[in-house]
């Protein structure tokens, strides 16, 4: 099910990273980076330039699999780090990404929000009551968070029963906001990005997906700052750096 405003967020979306780039100097180190890791991403690339003076972070953001688009179609990008092995595994089969230089740095868990003060759930057959009527979750054809939901709802056999309910968003980001927003019933969305907006969703149900969130990244095949996007990893993979990740809700790989 698409909606014109997923639509209109979708185009948003490409237009950012048009201005992106844009903006972006040639001496810049742009790392691309799944939506979930926004926040996390945001606090590690400033401590990692604090450590290295002169160093400028381009932080890009999006679903892994347009990322990926991206980084194929050519886009400048330096390091990329996707929300689950799917999409990095695409990556290294197109010869997007340097292969040696592929490593896990974090994990994550799936989670089912509801606005707060929505309907209760106790466990994932209740959204087929008709006090569902919106469930948000990403699009499994280019959203990580959405192939991690579809295993879980196809091992309960709940998927083609809920495929009337669905708003398949582009990003996990935009789960959280429909149902911050509460366009939506329910979402499906990591762990994570349910801790950022406490208070105005409530984790329902915590989810066991049938593959571990683990998360990979990896420098760019294409990079012209290989050697830098290669501290930029090793910084993330630092005590440092799992240390943010760690505070920002994210698991050890």
């Amino acid at each position: 099910m698409t909606t014109p405003w997923l639509r209109r967020s979708a185009g948003a979306a490409v237009f950012a990273f048009a201005c992106l780039v844009g903006s972006a100097r040639a001496d810049d180190l742009v790392v691309s980076a799944a939506s979930s890791l926004t926040n996390a991403f945001q606090t590690v690339a400033k401590a990692y330039e604090a450590q290295h003076p002169g160093t400028h972070v381009v932080l890009n953001f999006a679903s892994s699999d347009t990322l990926l688009r991206q980084i194929a179609n050519g886009a400048p990008a330096d390091v990329f780090a996707s929300a689950d092995q799917v999409a990095m595994d695409k990556a290294q089969a197109q010869g997007a990404i340097a292969p040696a230089s592929r490593v896990d740095f974090a994990a994550n868990q799936l989670v089912l929000i509801v606005p707060t003060g929505g309907a209760k759930v106790t466990t994932l057959d209740d959204l087929t009551n008709a006090s569902f009527k919106r469930i948000a979750w990403g699009d499994p054809a280019s959203v990580p968070v959405g192939r991690y939901t579809q295993g879980v709802l196809d091992k309960a056999g709940l998927t083609k029963r809920l495929a009337s309910k669905s708003v398949l968003a582009t990003n996990v980001r935009q789960c959280l906001d429909y149902v911050v927003r509460g366009e939506v019933d329910a979402g499906f969305v990591y762990a994570t990005d349910a801790a950022i907006a406490r208070g105005k969703v409530t984790v329902a149900l915590r989810i066991p997906s049938t593959t571990p969130i683990t998360y990979p990244i990896a420098v760019v095949a294409r990079s012209r700052h290989a050697d830098e996007a290669r501290a930029f990893i090793a910084f993330v993979r630092s005590a440092r750096g799992q240390a943010l990740l760690a505070d920002a809700g994210f698991l050890a790989p």
